[in-house]
């Protein structure tokens, strides 16, 4: 019986590949092509709602780039050329590859030869031509972009015309210690963030939930007057994508957690509207 890919599933051995995964993404709207550094289940945060079983604090394990690359070309000789799409149930309006993302089991820039696969993705997704016909996305917590070896690969990304989606799940210290369980500053996040749209086009990712530890109408409200702030600053955004858990986590706190109702993301995101952002649902 063949696997039918749904939103709900990004399983990251769907394919029977170490580093490549498709998913069927509620935000690229159709397939995305995920790669994933972190092969090992590390990353530096710890996001309550992740879906990652295992998940270690640490960094993305070295890369076989080799390995990488013979992965990368056959997937995408399968799904251009191949059965891919009659193989996992792929509906005639999502047969068509929306974007190639960095993501995976961890954050991806915490990869020691990031640049190094950024240039390589972006090279064979051009020789074949995927791009810049497709997206090519990096999706990132946001928290090492003050690392030299960081801001490289965005130039590099950014070359290709990609962008970074930067993780903003809570505007208050409060909130990202309890929802991403780090002790990141407004500060840090501020000077991250500007460097990351400085050097690529940047958008927010944000997931709203409902927890019992976070005041839902405080966290609004410092949200909002950041991005208040950001404008201020003339920090450069494409926009802000909301959206809600849809997959179970695998963390400890997954009981406790819900997702947001509809109706309050699109007054939330009315709200950002106001302040001049391009704001987009998914629940």
């Amino acid at each position: 019986m063949n696997h039918k890919l749904t939103i709900i599933d990004h399983s990251r051995d769907v394919a029977g590949l170490k580093y490549i995964y498709p998913v069927l993404s509620r935000r690229a709207g159709g397939l995305s092509i995920g790669i994933n550094f972190n092969t090992n289940n590390a990353c530096n945060w710890r996001c309550i709602y992740c879906q990652v079983p295992d998940l270690v604090r640490g960094a993305a394990p070295d890369m076989d780039f080799l390995l990488l690359e013979q992965e990368f070309r056959f997937f995408l000789d399968q799904v251009l050329y191949g059965d891919f799409f009659d193989r996992f149930n792929v509906s005639e309006a999502q047969r068509v590859i929306k974007d190639i993302a960095i993501s995976g089991n961890g954050e991806p820039t915490s990869l020691k030869d990031f640049g190094k696969a950024v240039d390589l993705i972006g090279r064979i997704a051009t020789e074949v031509g995927v791009l810049p016909t497709s997206n090519y996305v990096l999706i990132s917590n946001g928290s090492l972009m003050y690392q030299p070896s960081v801001q490289n690969g965005l130039k590099v990304l950014s070359r290709y015309g990609g962008q970074v989606w930067y993780k903003l799940d809570s505007a208050t210290e409060h909130g990202r210690k309890k929802i991403n369980d780090t002790n990141q500053t407004n500060q840090k996040t501020l000077e991250n963030l500007k460097i990351a749209s400085a050097l690529c086009e940047t958008s927010l990712q944000t997931c709203m939930l409902t927890y019992h530890p976070i005041d839902e109408e405080r966290e609004h409200k410092a949200y909002l007057n950041l991005m208040r702030k950001i404008s201020e600053k003339q920090i450069k955004l494409n926009k802000i994508m909301l959206y809600t858990i849809a997959r179970p986590s695998m963390q400890p706190e997954a009981k406790q957690l819900n997702r947001l109702d509809k109706l309050k993301m699109n007054e939330f995101a009315g709200q950002l509207k106001k302040i001049g952002y391009q704001v987009s649902v998914s629940s």
